[in-house]
């Protein structure tokens, strides 16, 4: 049984309070793109793990597994299985490539054992392996907010055309929250993009990202490739997530293939798409 694992940028990130337990509270937009791994999963005699690219390695820290292991151990199954993975999407991207693989993990299983979950469920078993997680198993666009357990969908009014440009080097999102000054950082107002993008209005000046503020600190290709793409005077520019991508977003398809021709000859990872919306076949098959 195969399955694709969708990436998605943030349009806006805001981190506003660390918790007693650690985590930090955000309030976000997260839109899905037309750009993902796949996953394939069946049942089998032994366990079989392969994957196009050597740096994925299945161990228990990869994402496929922990999640594998927890719905293994809930709903006792004892089977075996080949697992191959498709891997497109980059690593320490802020695209959130291991949490979809994650999530595309849980819907193959719920299919092969016909496995009956409440909402609530599904978040639970989503936040054990990651934060992005629930958002990505229903992969639809949406406000996320708390540590990432509430989701509320919302319908995009238009269609955006995406550009993913990705240095070299990735960033820890373990290292981006530890050096994050809620003081400096960018604290977007989520309502006002929310809005926009329900009504059609315009979105720009409306983007902003708490943690660019730390990653540039660790990546200083970041600031390279935000003031290179707005040199073009095109687009709305941001990173997502804790980095290290950055995205140039616009209503106008040749704008960003414009971009996506000038970009190529810079030695970054690039990737021209679109968001993803509630008419996209994808989304309507999964309900």
């Amino acid at each position: 049984m195969k399955d694709r694992a969708y990436a998605k940028i943030n349009l806006s990130l805001d981190v506003f309070n660390i918790r007693e337990d650690g985590y930090h509270d955000i309030n976000s937009i997260m839109i899905p793109v037309h750009f993902f791994d796949e996953l394939e999963i069946r049942i089998q005699d032994h366990d079989e793990y392969e994957c196009n690219r050597s740096f994925v390695h299945f161990n228990e820290y990869n994402s496929i597994i922990k999640m594998m292991k927890i719905l293994k151990e809930r709903y006792h199954i004892n089977d075996h299985h080949y697992v191959r993975l498709e891997k497109m999407i980059p690593i320490k991207a802020g695209l959130g490539g291991g949490t979809s693989d994650a999530a595309s993990t849980l819907r193959i299983f719920r299919e092969l054992y016909d496995l009956k979950m409440s909402d609530e469920e599904i978040i639970e078993i989503c936040t054990s392996v990651g934060a992005d997680v629930p958002f990505n198993y229903y992969n639809v666009p949406a406000v996320v907010s708390g540590i990432g357990d509430r989701i509320e969908k919302i319908e995009l009014a238009k269609k955006y055309y995406v550009l993913l440009v990705k240095p070299k080097s990735g960033v820890s999102t373990k290292q981006a929250y530890e050096l994050l000054n809620m003081e400096k950082c960018d604290h977007p107002d989520i309502e006002k993009l929310r809005n926009a993008l329900r009504n059609g209005d315009s979105i720009h000046g409306l983007l902003g990202n708490s943690l660019e503020q730390p990653a540039k600190l660790l990546n200083e290709d970041i600031d390279t490739i935000i003031n290179r793409l707005r040199s073009y005077g095109i687009g709305e520019v941001l990173m997502s997530g804790s980095g290290s991508t950055v995205f140039c977003i616009s209503e106008d398809e040749a704008e960003i293939r414009y971009l996506y021709d000038q970009m190529r000859s810079f030695r970054y990872f690039i990737r021209f798409t679109s968001t993803m919306g509630y008419n996209d076949d994808e989304i309507k098959r999964r309900g």
